[in-house]
């Protein structure tokens, strides 16, 4: 990707953003910001397409998510997995180095999907990066959807939750990472496993916090009744 004469997205990224191994997770090694890294270059570049870069660094949920899926390879390892808002694209990058058979790692942001690449490389595998919003189509072909950090606020917590029901009516398993943010379906959730992490902007001189790996359970409703499920908490990790 090529922002005028001057800059070329992925070689701004080598150039820029050192890569380093993960907190929580060293087996993976990421392009990440830091002080010097002069995003604010890209913003002045492309003031209309650069949004928030979540792609350049580590969320809570995706720490989470891709601690247990290399500790527990046999979750992913020979099926389709799609890391769906990828950004950094760590959680592929965790289901292909714990032998998925293929990975998909989609997002909105054309500069995640840049990085997406370099970090796939960074880390000797192989994934399909995609440019799009999924959420508003059917489910494409995997076998498991694994979620991190998609539920900061309603309106995107509603259409993620939308589309990972039509992906449970399609026999797709689903998996979400989350520090327990406010918008998750909690009703729905069960409770695999939490994990420490150090999230970027939460936690500050190594400090973890507690950030959660989830499966979604389907809808169910009963005649005059609400949404059943397994509820999950704070209170249900202790």
């Amino acid at each position: 990707m090529v922002l005028g004469p001057d800059l070329d997205l992925q070689q701004f990224i080598r150039a820029n953003l050192p890569i380093v191994p993960v907190p929580s997770v060293p087996e993976i090694r990421l392009h990440r910001a830091g002080p010097a890294s002069g995003l604010h270059r890209l913003a002045e570049l492309d003031e209309h397409g650069f949004g928030s870069p979540y792609w350049a660094y580590y969320w809570g949920g995706g720490l989470a998510l891709a601690r247990h899926i290399l500790d527990r390879p046999e979750i992913v390892a020979g099926r389709r997995v799609l890391d769906l808002g990828a950004g950094s694209g760590i959680v592929g990058i965790a289901a292909a180095k714990a032998g998925a058979s293929e990975v998909i790692a989609a997002d909105i942001d054309a500069y995640a999907v840049a990085a997406i690449g370099l970090n796939a490389a960074a880390n000797g595998t192989t994934i399909s990066p995609i440019l799009g919003d999924l959420t508003t189509g059917p489910p494409p072909p995997v076998d498991i959807v694994a979620v991190g950090d998609l539920f900061y606020e309603r309106d995107l917590a509603e259409r993620v939750t939308a589309f990972l029901d039509r992906c449970l009516i399609e026999g797709v398993n689903v998996l979400i990472g989350d520090p327990w943010r406010a918008y998750l379906p909690r009703s729905r959730l069960h409770l695999i496993a939490e994990y420490p992490v150090s999230e970027f902007g939460e936690t500050v001189g190594g400090a973890t916090k507690p950030s959660a790996v989830f499966s979604l359970e389907p809808r169910t409703l009963s005649p005059g009744s609400p949404t059943q499920g397994h509820t999950a908490g704070p209170a249900a990790a202790a």
